[in-house]
């Protein structure tokens, strides 16, 4: 499986180097960034093709794995399943614009490619999808960060938002995916509490679901990425377990 990256940034890396020596038909080949510079640096790292326009990949590669931005699948997804490619989307916030995604889903259908959102930094997903074949009653989740992953210069806790995961993705574009995941896996706009506080060093996510299955709690305590604070090294991991699965003839989970 030939795979194209749009977004050289510190997901990518981090994929890319947990891929690049691993025994398996996966290979990362092409790379695309708005800054073409990172998009060469990444390329040479695994011996791959930077490419100056993200459609130049399309054709060569079986699968795009997209790790830039909200934006970025706005401007790619659609062109990238309009050309029968699969696509992994890291940045799932995006998903939540009800049009864009059933526009997606619509070409994925048309055009026999897939959309794949990964886990990203967040535990309970499997058990939440399971749970929403019956009545999920309520969903939410309280995310703890550090000022210097939420890019704040403040010295005390602080609530900095409430409400809807479909407006906290818009607030938060870069911080809050994990969100628009559960959201999306359970069939709800879920509640989210998003506090920033000096006083906590990894990316704490609180999940309270509650239904006809029963009750699920779940807490991650997520350690940044050192290349980018405003991303869980989790989600990186999820993404090439992902990758792997679609290599895998033996499959746990849903």
């Amino acid at each position: 499986m030939i795979v194209g990256i749009v977004g050289c940034g510190a997901i990518a890396h981090i994929i890319a180097q947990n891929i690049k020596d691993e025994n398996t038909n996966i290979e990362i080949k092409y790379f695309y960034d708005k800054d073409g510079k990172r998009a060469e640096e990444l390329a040479n790292f695994v011996n791959g093709i930077a490419v100056s326009n993200f459609e130049d990949m399309l054709g060569n590669v079986d699968l795009v794995l997209e790790a830039a931005s909200q934006s970025s699948v706005r401007e790619t997804a659609l062109k990238v399943l309009n050309s029968g490619t699969d696509i992994i989307t890291m940045s799932v916030g995006a998903l939540m614009d009800t049009e864009l995604r059933n526009e997606l889903i619509q070409s994925a259908k048309d055009n026999n490619a897939k959309i794949y959102a990964p886990s990203g930094a967040i535990t309970g997903v499997d058990t939440i999808k399971a749970a929403s074949i019956k009545n999920i009653s309520s969903i939410s989740l309280t995310t703890r960060k550090s000022p210097k992953s939420l890019g704040r210069d403040i010295d005390k806790k602080e609530v900095l938002f409430e409400g809807k995961a479909s407006e906290a993705v818009k607030e938060f574009p870069k911080n809050i995916n994990v969100a628009a995941t559960l959201s999306l896996a359970s069939g709800m706009d879920i509640d989210v509490k998003i506090i920033v506080d000096p006083e906590v060093s990894r990316n704490i996510h609180e999940v309270v679901v509650k239904g006809d299955f029963g009750e699920l709690k779940t807490r991650t305590m997520n350690f940044p990425s050192t290349a980018n604070p405003k991303t869980s090294m989790l989600a990186a991991l999820s993404a090439i377990k992902l990758l792997r699965s679609l290599d895998e003839h033996f499959i746990i989970g849903t």
